[in-house]
């Protein structure tokens, strides 16, 4: 159960992360896939659907859901993200967080106009894992 939790926490900052990145307002779909040798039972996939509008798109640390909030059954995490680098449509960057765990990453992350799909590969004390991740534009946001 510990490792579902810190799966959800690094989805989190993913997603602040992923924020970071030129994606145009509208409506996305977010998928994520968690694997992690030597883990029993695969993660199942996990899809999330979000309106990004325009005046989140000019302040990109709001386009992409957080998550569970704090204060809603959830802990807050620390995670840092450092050495973001936006190249053409490319993106890096590594990541620390210490709390509720220690976990080390490194990312990248390939734009299109409309998608974008990249890996996360993470260090953690309960072993290595890499998180797949994989977003596409399905049109506009419903008022």
């Amino acid at each position: 159960m510990k490792t579902v939790s810190v799966i959800a926490l690094v989805l989190i900052a993913t997603a602040a992360l992923v924020a970071q990145s030129p994606m145009r307002p509208g409506l996305w779909e977010i998928s994520t896939q968690m694997q992690m040798p030597n883990m029993p039972v695969q993660m199942p996939e996990m899809k999330i659907t979000q309106c990004v509008t325009p005046e989140q798109a000019k302040d990109p640390a709001n386009t992409v859901p957080r998550g569970p909030q704090p204060g809603r059954g959830t802990r807050k995490d620390d995670c840092k993200v450092a050495d973001y680098k936006l190249s053409g449509n490319k993106a890096t960057w590594t990541m620390t967080c210490t709390t509720p765990d220690k976990i080390t990453s490194t990312g990248e992350m390939t734009f299109t106009d409309d998608s974008y799909a990249g890996a996360m590969k993470m260090v953690m004390a309960q072993g290595e894992m890499t998180m797949k991740v994989s977003g596409k534009r399905v049109g506009d946001c419903k008022p």
